[in-house]
């Protein structure tokens, strides 16, 4: 199946570290209560999750305002790590050392679907260049702009996730790795309601 179709890539940033450095319960705690944050707020923006990678989740929005969808909601996720999930984590373990840090990274291109895998044991492969890129956007340095998306999705999205008190949230910058192609970056997020 081919389609339209905005991915949106949440990954928490560091997680080897996270993993090496702590015991396996905190890790797990962090891990749930970021998925599981990230996750309702990409349902709630009208997406649909299609996998969990570890410490990932991948997002998909389709339809005429996928990309303004898929942005509010990297702004929210930013939102829920920056001024929840890390608030109650220090409160939680007023001593620890860890910063819960993550990555959003949103390409919008066409996908094809296929099912792959063998009987009793397969899943659905998104195959294009959004789920590649948005993939590859989580990469990027997080701190401290959480939110990177492709120059196809911004010149998309609608102003409401674009300008703030008459300001451009996003910098313009080149992605060297991948020909200075260009994308934007953001430390903005979008209060949960």
């Amino acid at each position: 199946v081919n389609l339209e179709a905005t991915l949106l890539y949440a990954d928490l940033d560091a997680s080897t570290k996270l993993v090496e450095k702590y015991e396996k319960e905190f890790v797990a705690e962090i891990y749930k209560v970021f998925l599981s944050c990230a996750a309702s707020i990409i349902k709630s923006e009208d997406g649909a999750i299609r996998s969990y990678d570890g410490d990932r989740v991948m997002g998909i929005f389709v339809g005429g305002n996928k990309n303004t969808q898929a942005v509010r909601a990297s702004l929210k996720i930013n939102y829920a790590v920056t001024k929840l999930i890390q608030p109650i984590l220090k409160k939680s373990y007023p001593n620890g050392e860890y910063e819960v840090r993550h990555v959003t990274g949103v390409d919008t291109s066409t996908v094809m679907a296929i099912r792959t895998g063998v009987r009793g044991d397969n899943d659905t492969a998104w195959i294009g260049r959004s789920p590649n890129y948005a993939a590859k956007l989580c990469a990027l340095n997080a701190a401290p702009y959480n939110t990177w998306i492709t120059k196809a999705v911004y010149d998309m999205m609608n102003n409401e996730v674009k300008i703030s008190d008459g300001k451009n949230m996003w910098e313009e910058r080149q992605w060297t790795p991948m020909n200075n192609m260009t994308v934007y970056r953001s430390n903005y997020w979008w209060h949960l309601t």
